[in-house]
């Protein structure tokens, strides 16, 4: 039976004082889903407004990425289903990519904080990388306690926000996570970087998002 992977991507295509272009990031889809595509895992593509989805970090020169912009999962994605319509229950796994997008309709999304629930409580999946841990913040899975408590992860740290996007994002992600009572670790800026915690993968980074795609066969094979 074929296994399927949702992935909750933004709709937000500027962040910040600065009108900061931004959107996915584009290798934190492209790189995953090739790797849960040559496993023979389907994935799904839905974001809070459903539909167009803009993009940040293509990088042409990438044979994965060019090969995804080229694809039909891509324009899927540009048609992405709204996630309200969406239940999370129904896939094997969710993933939340990063980009600075996320940080404006992805966090304390109400739609993406029950997605997370609804898959956590059946037993699925939980995955994110870079900035789309931010969609774990201020989730509760019922028990009146944060959902990243006492959990190990990883997200974007601030070394590398200090260098990228530090005037454009309204908080500091890592911080917010720690806050909230996740055991956060990161290693060198731009390293790959992949944390599992039984059902729950995160990655640091861009470069994470081919790791991130290996838990995660890793994860539903096993």
């Amino acid at each position: 039976m074929t296994q399927h992977v949702l992935f909750i991507v933004t709709n937000t295509g500027v962040i910040g004082p600065n009108n900061r272009k931004t959107g996915f990031f584009f290798p934190e889809v492209a790189h995953p889903f090739e790797v849960l595509e040559a496993a023979g895992i389907a994935v799904e593509f839905a974001s809070p407004s459903g539909g167009w989805c803009p993009y940040d970090g293509y990088d042409e020169s990438d044979a994965t990425q060019k090969e995804f912009l080229e694809s039909m999962a891509f324009r899927r994605l540009n048609r992405s289903r709204k996630l309200s319509e969406v239940d999370a229950s129904d896939y094997d796994a969710i993933l939340i990519p990063g980009g600075l997008g996320p940080m404006v309709d992805i966090q304390h999304n109400k739609d993406v904080q029950n997605a997370v629930v609804r898959a956590w409580n059946t037993n699925k999946i939980v995955s994110a990388v870079c900035h789309g841990p931010c969609g774990l913040l201020g989730v509760d899975i019922g028990d009146g306690v944060p959902f990243i408590s006492g959990k190990k992860l990883t997200s974007f740290s601030k070394k590398e926000e200090a260098d990228y996007a530090r005037d454009d994002v309204p908080y500091e992600l890592e911080d917010a996570l720690r806050a909230e009572g996740a055991e956060y670790s990161s290693v060198e800026n731009w390293q790959p970087y992949v944390v599992v915690d039984g059902r729950l993968i995160t990655g640091q980074n861009p470069a994470s998002g081919t790791g991130v795609g290996e838990a995660l066969v890793a994860a539903l094979k096993g």
